[in-house]
């Protein structure tokens, strides 16, 4: 666990990402403040090794395009929030969403999409309504991190909080 974790004022506290999430969490009543991590955390295990926490507790925000007719561009975004010790069965995840297949989305797509860089999407704050899903496995801790709209920045939530300020379906994704 790094020592360089600050939950007060920082240099992220301008980033417009992350000013755009800590808006939307104060918004819907969260209560979890972000916090600067001491480094990038792009994934799952980066994030847990400098929280000090298991990477089950990481809910790994992953977007995902699904096909669809009716969006620009014939794609629209998937966010599935998932226990990064989760891998995401995308077949499983395609019939829940009545979709044919779940496609990667690349880096371009999930910017237009969410307006966030990959590894910095926040579960909330997205510039553009995205469809969610919550791994019902996070349900099991009683603290989980999401990312906090940048990747050296994380907040503390609860799997019910997190279902609620994102407004997504609970979900057995893996």
């Amino acid at each position: 666990m790094t020592s360089q974790i600050s939950s007060g004022p920082g240099e992220l506290d301008d980033h417009p990402s992350v000013k755009r999430v800590r808006g939307v969490l104060a918004e819907r009543g969260a209560t979890g403040a972000i916090v600067v991590l001491g480094d990038h955390a792009r994934t799952a295990p980066l994030a847990a090794e400098q929280l000090g926490v298991g990477v089950a507790q990481i809910a790994n925000s992953l977007v995902f395009a699904v096909p669809d007719d009716s969006a620009p561009g014939g794609r629209r975004p998937l966010l599935v929030l998932t226990s990064g010790a989760h891998r995401v069965d995308t077949a499983k995840v395609a019939a829940l969403v009545g979709a044919p297949r779940l496609d990667r989305a690349d880096a371009d797509f999930v910017r237009e999409t969410t307006g966030f860089a990959i590894g910095g999407v926040a579960p909330v704050g997205h510039t553009s309504p995205v469809q969610t899903l919550v791994d019902t496995d996070l349900a099991q801790f009683d603290e989980v991190w999401a990312a906090g709209g940048h990747p050296r920045t994380v907040f503390p939530t609860t799997y019910d909080e997190l279902v609620r300020i994102t407004g997504g379906a609970p979900a057995d994704v893996a």
